[in-house]
Order: C-alpha cells, then structure tokens, then sequence
C-alpha cells in the first residue's frame, strides 16, 4: 500500500466504500487480504527486582487456545499464578500497569477447571529444581484476535506465588514478570 492509501485506510477505515473506490479494490477484497491471527507470543521481562524471564507462545485452534509457556529464574519447586491482564503495559516496575485480570464477561474468579472465570485465569506452572517451568494448557473462553474475549495486545503476568482459586484475584502475591502478547509468526515459520 502506498503511504497515502494506508492513511486513507486508517482514517476512513480499509473496508469502506470510500477506501474501496479510491483503491479499486471493494471492501471484501480488503477484508479477505487481511489475514486472521493464528499465532501471538509474549517475551516475559523481570519486574518486582526478579530475574524471572521466558516466553509464552499461543496457536489459535478452531475455537481453541493452545497457550505453551518456558521461563526460568522462578522459585525452585515452587508453582506461580499466570494470568492474562487488562493492560499490554509492562512500564511499570511491578508491572501494576498491566492492569487486574482479563475480565469481559464479569465473572468470579477460578482456576481452569473451572468453566465461568477471568477469560486470563490460565492456572498455575511448577519450578523445577533449576527454577524452569514448562507449562501447556488449552482453553476455550479466549482467542487470540477472535469474537471471544480477544487478548492480543494485552499482558501476561506471572505472580509470585501459587493461585489458590480464592477471590477476588487467586492471593498470587507480587508480580514477578510480564510481557505483552502480540502478532508471532507460525512456530514452523519462525524457525
């Protein structure tokens, strides 16, 4: 797209009549170029003076989320709370700038067996002994960039400690890590 046509685009929208005039391409052709969001990943930095780090990756399945975590630096044989924050803002040094969990349809809060909770309720990961954690979950009430409680561009938070199910937010203690979760190439791909 030429610079002017992608200003075009942002102000009066890529699938506007006007736009697909001024293009000549109609509104379905620049909806069907836009590809949908199938893969995202959020690059976890230390926060509360931890040396927590790792990655986060997340395949959209159908309406399935497949969420694939590896960080290091947690507390050895210990688990830590994951959750998906408001806020894809990790400026501050606690990370309270990610904002409370992901929350749209209002519900309590609760651990992923349990159905009605925080869309960014993603349970807890276990330490090894060296202080790694590999941890893999899939649910069903997020998407990447999908009709359902959409996070792309939101934060993942992992906590100091282990959620325990209790309200209002699992008593997961500090926050000792956080990255924002954005548009990743296929895993195959980025190889």
């Amino acid at each position: 797209m030429k610079p002017i046509i992608a200003i075009l685009a942002l102000t009066i929208g890529a699938t506007s009549p006007a736009f697909a005039q001024h293009t000549g391409h109609s509104p379905e052709h620049a909806a069907a170029k836009a590809p949908a969001v199938m893969n995202a990943v959020a690059v976890l930095s230390p926060a509360s003076g931890s040396s927590v780090h790792g990655v986060i990756r997340f395949t959209q399945d159908g309406a399935a989320l497949k969420v694939a975590a590896d960080i290091e630096g947690l507390t050895p044989g210990q688990q830590h709370a994951m959750h998906v924050h408001e806020c894809g803002d990790c400026t501050a040094p606690d990370a309270t700038s990610a904002g409370g969990h992901y929350n749209p349809d209002g519900h309590a809060h609760a651990l992923p067996v349990t159905d009605e909770r925080h869309a960014g309720d993603l349970g807890n990961l276990t330490a090894d002994a060296g202080g790694k954690a590999h941890y893999e979950i899939t649910v069903t009430n997020c998407s990447i960039a999908g009709m359902v409680n959409p996070i792309l561009g939101r934060a993942v938070i992992v906590h100091a400690k282990p959620d325990d199910g209790g309200q209002p937010t699992g008593n997961a203690g500090g926050r000792v890590a956080c990255g924002v979760i954005g548009v990743a190439k296929a895993l195959e791909a980025a190889k």
